[in-house]
C-alpha cells in the first residue's frame, strides 16, 4: 500500500472524526480482495459521497452509516485485526483502491494522534 494515500486518508477522517461504512440489516459490507487470495475486505470511506457512490446495483440496499473514528480506533480494529479482515481505502465501483492491514490503519491513526 502507498504510504501516501494511507496517511492522506489517516490525516482525512482524524481531523473529520469520522469515516463511513456501508451498512445493511445491521450488517457491514466486507468483500472479497482483489489483491489477495481467500482474504476479506470491509471497505471504508472519508467521505459520505465516496461511500454512497457504492450504493447501486449490488449493493443498493446498503445505507452509508458514519462511524466516529475514535469508536472505529478503539472498537473495530482489534476484532478486525483478529478476524484477518483487512480494510479497503475509499474503494471505487469496481472495487479498486488501497488495501491494509487493520493493525496497520490503527497505526497510521494513532500517529495522526487520534
Amino acid at each position: 500500500m502507498s504510504s501516501t494515500t494511507l496517511n492522506t486518508f489517516a490525516n482525512k477522517v482524524v481531523k473529520s472524526g469520522q469515516l463511513f461504512l456501508l451498512s445493511a440489516d445491521d450488517e457491514y459490507l466486507v468483500v472479497d480482495s482483489v489483491e489477495y487470495a481467500e482474504t476479506d475486505v470491509m471497505p471504508i470511506f472519508s467521505s459520505k459521497e465516496a461511500a454512497t457512490a457504492l450504493c447501486s446495483d449490488d449493493w443498493a440496499e446498503y445505507q452509508v452509516a458514519q462511524i466516529a473514528v475514535e469508536d472505529f480506533f478503539e472498537q473495530w480494529l482489534p476484532e478486525l485485526d483478529k478476524d484477518g479482515i483487512m480494510l479497503g481505502i475509499d474503494l471505487d465501483i469496481e472495487l479498486q483502491g488501497e488495501e491494509v492491514e487493520a493493525f496497520t490503519f490503527g497505526k497510521a491513526l494513532a500517529d495522526h494522534e487520534i
